[in-house]
């Protein structure tokens, strides 16, 4: 007996570290998304100059990325549905690859904005499908820190983007300045082929091949990633939950039925919350802030950049030990509560910087660091994890494609119309001026984003559930009952 137990318990030690490495694998698709969309932010500097760009045009760079990343979230639910989880994301994973050789040899300003329009779609894809592929693949005990780790590879993507630009990065004088984006983009092509060689390996979600009737294959994948002695009730309750969405017919006019209201608004509110707090422009933009801040030359900036994706890392590393102990609702509260605080004092440094003077760098940046390591704590993984958990298995896929699509879409918002609201909301006297351009001053914008934060609070409580250690079963039965998010 005690021989069987011991055989059972190192078979659970195995399945445990086949899901991490499963996991760890899939979520590469998460470093990709970070690092394409932080790689920009140390790029726009120079091929701003190398093709004689104003704000407006960087604005359009910037956010046709956004756009793709829109029209892949848009179609990439009802793909992964038919095709599978994995098979998408090995799609995302080619796209990746060439969008990073065709932005890093654009030759225009007009084939770089197409090629970050290309790369966007993987994007899309990739914010979609990777955290709902680990979320279908994980234990529920486990779910939660699985899922981070999408979120976590992010930010070490976008700290890799920051590391990649400064490598590449040359000062003002120096000889090929206003080439030196290219090799900075370029860097993107490795991680492809990680990706890429990784995913050939990977099984294909179980709960997709039980919902597909490909039973065998789905307990095949379970023997390997679920404990021994829950693989039959494991298996028991997808069969119920499949058998119980059999008189749905899948496709996007689903999503908006009753019992769908209430994921549908915690899906499409937690992005907006999330986005509209203004996490990308500091992604995007953070080396103009901080020459707006008063660092000397675009290097310094960058430097300045690096350590924003550190403390991104940083922050999110703990916010993996801890959404499964503090559970959603408390670390949604405690990381919005401190990115509205840092927002709100970000807004007064810049509002009276000519009388703080050289004090205001290093507010800015203690203010930028607070702000990040709040959202990467918080805000920047449950976005992803909550929307992974809230729909049933049946439109799961549309559901988070959903949800990715709301962010990307208030995400582009976001990065389009940045610089037009900082110029727009600058108080009189207070403008920034850069290289001759008149680039008004973000006070305003820092508050406007703070103000949506304190409404985001208010929205939380009501609409924030608590997923920790509940089953992706049992959340869906939450619904079909009728009961209120702050129920569960």
């Amino acid at each position: 007996m005690k021989r069987k137990e011991g055989l059972a318990s190192k078979k659970s030690i195995h399945n445990n570290s086949l899901v991490i490495v499963i996991a760890a694998i899939a979520a590469t698709g998460g470093l990709l998304f970070g690092f394409d969309t932080g790689v920009i932010s140390g790029a726009i500097p120079y091929f701003q100059v190398r093709f004689n760009l104003d704000s407006g045009w960087i604005e359009l760079i910037t956010t046709a990325g956004l756009v793709g990343a829109v029209l892949g979230a848009l179609v990439s639910g009802r793909v992964s549905d038919v095709i599978g989880r994995k098979k998408v994301i090995l799609a995302s994973a080619f796209i990746f690859a060439i969008g990073a050789l065709w932005s890093g040899l654009a030759p225009s300003a007009g084939n770089l904005l197409a090629a970050r329009f290309f790369l966007g779609i993987a994007i899309g894809v990739s914010s979609f499908a990777v955290p709902l592929y680990i979320a279908e693949i994980s234990p529920a005990k486990s779910r939660g820190v699985l899922v981070s780790l999408f979120q976590l590879l992010i930010t070490i993507g976008i700290l890799a983007s920051y590391f990649s630009d400064l490598a590449f990065a040359l000062p003002e004088s120096a000889a090929g300045y206003a080439e030196c984006w290219r090799p900075m983009l370029l860097v993107g092509i490795f991680p492809a082929l990680i990706l890429i060689i990784g995913m050939f390996f990977l099984p294909e979600s179980p709960r997709w091949l039980m919902g597909k009737g490909f039973e065998d294959k789905s307990r095949a994948v379970l023997r390997k990633i679920e404990n021994p002695d829950l693989l039959e009730s494991t298996i028991t309750t997808l069969k119920n939950e499949i058998e119980a969405d059999k008189q749905n017919v899948t496709n996007w006019r689903e999503i908006f039925k009753p019992l769908l209201h209430t994921p549908l608004i915690i899906a499409v509110g937690i992005m907006f919350v999330q986005q509209f707090t203004g996490i990308n422009t500091i992604i995007y933009y953070s080396p103009k802030i901080f020459l707006m801040s008063g660092f000397d030359g675009v290097r310094s900036a960058i430097m300045a950049s690096v350590s924003v994706g550190v403390i991104c890392v940083v922050s999110t590393i703990i916010s993996l030990f801890l959404v499964d102990k503090l559970g959603r609702r408390k670390l949604y509260f405690w990381g919005l509560s401190g990115m509205v605080v840092s927002l709100v004092i970000m807004g007064f440094c810049f509002a009276f910087q000519s009388s703080l003077g050289d004090y205001v760098k290093t507010i800015t940046i203690i203010c930028v660091w607070l702000y990040v390591g709040f959202f990467a704590g918080s805000l920047g993984p449950l976005g992803w994890l909550i929307v992974s958990e809230v729909f049933p298995l049946k439109v799961r896929g549309i559901g988070a494609s959903l949800g990715s699509l709301s962010n990307w879409l208030f995400n582009g918002m976001v990065a389009f119309t940045f610089f037009k609201i900082v110029k727009g909301l600058t108080l009189p006297g207070t403008e920034i001026v850069l290289n001759n351009e008149n680039l008004g001053n973000p006070a305003g914008a820092f508050w406007l984003y703070a103000l949506v934060g304190a409404v985001g609070l208010v929205w939380g409580y009501y609409f924030i559930p608590e997923t920790k250690g509940k089953s992706l079963e049992m959340i869906e039965e939450h619904w079909r009952k009728g009961k209120m998010p702050r129920e569960l």
